[in-house]
């Protein structure tokens, strides 16, 4: 993949500064209507309350459908990674979630649990307060040291921007800086914000990060047409917890 050069964040700076008065063209991407649109879901579970048997019923109903992967918190990733096994779904868990304010350090080795426990694929919060601040230097650490780890283990990285707290340039910075140090996708939300994905994010998220990197939408994705919509904006992965409602919904569509 073309990357821009490693801890160049000058050239970075400039780089936003431009985008900031006008972004790149949308680029040409594979047409995600050739897929089953439920090869493009993440099925999540991440609230704090949820039962080991709620996450187990989520998994043996999500595998007829073939989402994209399974997304919990890391205590369940064995269960998740047993009960996928086989199954073509990937066992994916979250890193310093849903806040971003954990010492590096300590992403990292929370990155090596969730690899033991069967995770290959990780979705890490950035430091928010850090890239508002204007500290891209420790912004992209915090992402460089984690996709390390991540892919030391042969895991895919989504970096998750927690959009709605930023500015359109600190978007812009934090997509830009994602894509220096080596992330697989980024990402629009946790879902514990006060919003979720909007369509100008994902629009804008795909723009400056280029063909080159994965853009998931998540957070407030609950029916059909949003998950359309999000997938025609840029999207190539949708992480909601109404997966197997929105396949009910085109299953009635169809008949």
């Amino acid at each position: 993949m073309l990357r821009i050069k490693p801890m160049n964040l000058n050239e970075i700076n400039q780089l936003a500064d431009t985008y900031l008065q006008e972004l790149p063209k949308i680029p040409a991407l594979p047409s995600w209507k050739e897929q089953p649109i439920a090869s493009f879901f993440d099925q999540t579970l991440l609230k704090p309350e949820a039962l080991p048997s709620e996450i187990e019923a989520m998994c043996q109903e999500a595998i007829p459908h073939k989402f994209a992967a399974i997304c919990v918190n890391p205590l369940y990733l064995p269960l998740v990674s047993r009960i996928l096994s086989g199954s073509g779904i990937a066992t994916c868990g979250v890193v310093g979630f849903p806040l971003g304010a954990t010492a590096t350090k300590v992403k990292v080795a929370e990155v090596l649990y969730c690899l033991e426990s069967g995770a290959t694929e990780l979705d890490m919060v950035i430091p928010i307060g850090k890239l508002r601040a204007g500290d891209l230097s420790a912004v992209y650490d915090d992402i460089l040291q984690v996709a390390d780890a991540v892919h030391g283990g042969n895991a895919i990285l989504k970096v998750i921007l927690e959009m709605t707290y930023l500015n359109r340039r600190e978007k812009i910075l934090g997509c830009l800086l994602s894509k220096a140090a080596n992330a697989d996708f980024v990402k629009t939300s946790t879902g514990f914000g006060p919003s979720g994905a909007t369509l100008e994010d994902v629009d804008l998220m795909r723009r400056v990060v280029g063909p080159d990197i994965g853009v998931k939408a998540a957070g407030g994705i609950r029916s059909l047409a949003s998950a359309r919509a999000f997938l025609q904006a840029g999207a190539n992965r949708i992480g909601t917890s109404s997966g197997v409602k929105i396949i009910q919904e085109m299953q009635a569509e169809s008949k």
